[in-house]
């Protein structure tokens, strides 16, 4: 086991997915997944391994923001043997190509600013693996699931004092997104050679306004799990 991560060795499947709130890893589990076990309590954040398809596949929580997201990752990548990880999480909308409910394919990943922490030394794009972010593509187009493909920004700060003017950069870049975790993922699944690939659903939009109740989050998630668990069976 891990220090955060009560699991032992085995205990993982090799592609594991990554929501950020524990509530979410066990609806996926329990609704997605055949014979689901959970393998992780420690702090709340409970992780699960089961099988989609006839494939090992593990959902594990890993908090919120790029500090508690990287202690997840880490010790998944390094100790407990995963290869592949799928974050699902959730993004606000920043283009009218991204509607509210939609899924959105993080084709690369921007630090929002210089200033937002995320910048990791490097101030430039990081990247998904291709022949995932391929297969995603055509997965959403093959189930009808709505979607768009393209640069998402990501950022350590939640509540900012500039509001929605924050997001002034990031749209004149094209980024169709914001979120906090996928510029950690890229990098990281780069740093130990492993494949990555962020899946986010909108629950709220900066241009528009629109926001999602709280208490439809767990079916509004059914779409882009089942997007990335016919991921996890075909890669």
């Amino acid at each position: 086991m891990t220090p955060h991560i009560e699991a032992g060795r085995g205990d993982y499947a090799q592609t594991v997915l990554l929501p950020g709130d524990p509530e979410r890893a066990q609806w996926m589990a329990q609704t997605f997944l055949d014979a689901p076990r959970c393998v992780n309590r420690r702090r709340g954040a409970l992780g699960f391994t089961g099988r989609f398809r006839g494939k090992p596949v593990s959902i594990q929580a890993a908090g919120i923001g790029v500090p508690s997201f990287l202690i997840y990752a880490n010790e998944l990548l390094d100790f407990h043997g995963a290869t592949t990880l799928i974050r699902t999480g959730t993004c606000g909308g920043l283009s009218q190509d991204a509607p509210l409910r939609s899924v959105v394919i993080s084709s690369a990943v921007h630090p929002e600013s210089a200033l937002s922490g995320q910048v990791f030394g490097l101030y430039h794009p990081a990247g998904p693996d291709p022949a995932l972010h391929a297969l995603a593509v055509r997965k959403a187009v093959e189930l009808g699931i709505p979607h768009s493909a393209g640069l998402t920004a990501c950022s350590d700060v939640f509540h900012h004092p500039a509001g929605r003017a924050r997001f002034d950069e990031a749209k004149a870049l094209g980024a169709v997104a914001v979120e906090m975790e996928t510029n950690a993922l890229y990098r990281i699944a780069a740093h130990f050679g492993a494949r990555a690939l962020s899946l986010l659903t909108v629950v709220d939009h900066v241009v528009t306004g629109e926001e999602t109740d709280y208490r439809e989050r767990q079916a509004l998630f059914t779409d882009m799990t089942r997007l990335a668990l016919e991921i996890a069976a075909e890669s």
